[in-house]
């Protein structure tokens, strides 16, 4: 066997999805493999390696330090790979291409299918997959290779750096409006602050990400948000603030997805928070290397375009 040959793509594929997906039966189904296969391609690597790369822990396996020594420079490889694959593009297609793109649910509405549309005109050999999961799945769907482009969300505005084989974009702050009942007393005030609402009921879910910013809020303001009502869809928050079970801070963006607002007879009123600023932020994340991609890039660059229109609309 050549010196190089040792390096075999695909098994180092494999060990990188065990690395991710904790157990040879996950990394089989990630991979559209049986788990005999996974454990033989793996045994295989360690033979033509000649280190040990997995050892046992109870029913489980786990990675040896050798295995993590190889991943390391592994990823460099699949970094320069993707440069390869983003270069070839560009030569090929220039701005011509398919994008697949992950994309939480009120992302879906608010920005990429306005992008869709102008591409339509702007960029007619763009082509966009469109994949709803939820923001916590973005880098799982990227590092799997299923999307090429993810929009997650982050608590910063500047994203922790974290797992390195991505490359986040900070794209959007998106403003947290307050959700009131029409005839709620500070529906029609000339200025409403968080503070103002610290003993009302609200309405957000048990738990996850969005639990944790309207938590993290409130407490910015000096208050812990009392739960009224738990719900996780912004159509059934709404319907309940509309009903006056409560008040709900809402992202800018899930009422541009939803069109609900003050004027609609749905008996919510939408008003900003310009005080506190409360805000949650949108990331754009690409595969380390994969950002150079021109249908990659023209995509990025509309979505840019549509969370700046977007950052500039008010409720009311």
């Amino acid at each position: 066997m050549a010196e190089h040959d040792k390096w075999d793509i695909k098994k180092l594929i494999i060990l990188r999805t065990l690395r991710e997906r904790g157990t040879v039966t996950a990394t089989a189904q990630a991979l559209l493999l049986t788990p005999s296969a996974v454990s033989q391609q793996l045994t295989n690597l360690a033979k033509q390696l000649g280190v040990p790369l997995l050892e046992a822990q109870g029913r489980r396996v786990r990675l040896t330090g050798a295995a993590h020594l190889v991943l390391r420079h592994a990823e460099a490889v699949f970094e320069q790979l993707e440069r390869a694959d983003a270069e070839l593009v560009a030569y090929a297609h220039g701005e011509a291409g398919d994008v697949r793109v992950g994309a939480f649910s009120t992302a879906v509405p608010a920005l990429v299918v306005p992008v869709v549309r102008a591409l339509r005109v702007a960029r007619p050999g763009v082509r966009v997959q469109v994949r709803e999961a939820e923001a916590g799945e973005a880098y799982e769907l990227l590092g799997a290779g299923e999307v090429d482009l993810a929009l997650s969300l982050a608590a910063r505005a500047v994203p922790d750096a974290g797992d390195g084989r991505f490359t986040r974009v900070p794209l959007l702050a998106d403003p947290l409006d307050v959700a009131l009942p029409v005839d709620h007393p500070l529906a029609g005030a000339a200025e409403v602050r968080l503070a103002d609402l610290a003993g009302e009921a609200w309405i957000f879910g048990g738990s996850g990400p969005w639990s944790d910013i309207t938590r993290g809020a409130c407490e910015a303001a000096g208050f812990a948000p009392r739960q009224g009502h738990s719900a996780a869809g912004w159509t059934a928050i709404l319907a309940m603030v509309g009903a006056g079970m409560g008040v709900a801070l809402v992202p800018r963006m899930a009422v541009a997805g939803t069109g609900t607002g003050a004027g609609r007879g749905d008996g919510v009123v939408m008003r900003a928070l310009d005080a506190d600023r409360p805000r949650r932020h949108v990331v754009a994340a690409v595969r380390r290397g994969g950002e150079g991609a021109p249908a990659v890039a023209c995509v990025l660059e509309a979505l840019r375009a549509e969370a700046g229109a977007l950052t500039a609309r008010r409720p009311g």
